[in-house]
């Protein structure tokens, strides 16, 4: 019943100075016009491009519109706490910010499963890859993803929430976000997200072991190739997907196991960041920018762009 009674929430800032305040400010927005303008360009080029409508960048598609979603979220809304100096945010928004941030967060990692799933059956079985990764499959797949972030979403949403908040309003974290909203919660016990967060930690460590095989199957594949260039190519390409992911996985495992008594304000920032900001940054330039299909599609697209604007026959004259 008492938080029936809770209008807001007040987050947690990266300064109590202005100037470094208007500092953040200023890196997060370009750290959110490099992942606006870095998936809404992948989005573009695969939806407009025939020849990307396959599989991997079906999947590609959907992680790149899930990274949009997700830096979204938590982003804008910190920069304009900081420029405006009012950290509030209301309950109901407090209460969807963290669904969506679950939704996003937890339809990302199974969307980074079956995008192993793909890559593995394309390089390990290239003969059986049209039959195994039809259409129907990809698509079961991807709703697969997005319905079980949508039941994280509504299962930590609501046991969360349904916990009393009598006591202090102040989230230490940029956002909403669970060990944050624990943390100022004025019951000793939380059974229901405890049981929730080892269901949703099971599953996670069952994505993170069947990636690591999936990509150590690839790696034994790519080893066989005889040409060291090639090689070189795959591993380029291969290797960074694993770091991120790896980075993604760790920190948040690391700031939902923390016990809610210890608070590391810092640290709770910088690991939030790791999760949160990172990956829909650096997954445009490390999934999509750095494939030749995809700069040849940038490629097509600017040159009808200026062809349409009759700007290519005025460069022949």
């Amino acid at each position: 019943m008492a938080n029936l009674t809770i209008t807001g929430f007040f987050l947690m800032g990266f300064s109590n100075t202005w100037e470094l305040q208007v500092l953040h400010a200023i890196l997060f927005l370009l750290i959110y016009l490099v992942a606006l303008m870095g998936n809404l360009l992948i989005f573009t080029l695969i939806s407009l491009d025939g020849k990307l409508h396959t599989p991997m960048y079906f999947f590609l598609k959907n992680l790149s519109f899930l990274d949009l979603c997700l830096v979204s979220i938590t982003v804008p809304k910190s920069i304009a706490n900081s420029l405006s100096n009012s950290y509030n945010i209301s309950f109901w928004g407090c209460v969807s910010q963290l669904f969506l941030m679950m939704l996003f967060a937890a339809s990302e990692l199974y969307f980074l499963t079956a995008m192993s799933y793909d890559r593995y059956v394309a390089i390990c079985q290239p003969l059986h890859y049209e039959v195994i990764m039809n259409s129907e499959t990809c698509v079961k797949m991807a709703a697969a993803s997005w319905l079980i972030g949508g039941l994280y979403g509504v299962m930590y949403t609501a046991s969360t929430f349904t916990l009393p908040f009598c006591g202090s309003r102040e989230i230490h974290q940029f956002f909403c976000d669970v060990p944050a909203l624990l943390r100022i919660s004025c019951s000793d016990s939380h059974l229901t997200v405890d049981v929730i967060m080892v269901l949703a930690f099971s599953l996670g460590i069952f994505c993170s072991i069947y990636i690591t095989i999936s990509y150590s199957h690839i790696i034994s594949t790519v080893l066989k190739i005889p040409t060291k260039e090639s090689r070189s190519k795959a591993f380029s390409t291969y290797l960074p997907h694993l770091i991120v992911f790896m980075f993604f996985i760790t920190t948040c495992v690391i700031a939902y196991l923390m016990p809610p008594q210890e608070s590391y304000p810092v640290l709770d920032l910088l690991l939030s960041m790791f999760y949160t900001v990172v990956p829909p940054t650096l997954n445009p330039v490390i999934y999509s920018l750095r494939n030749e299909d995809m700069k040849t599609a940038l490629r097509k697209l600017i040159a009808w762009k200026c062809f349409s604007k009759g700007l290519i026959p005025k460069f022949f004259q």
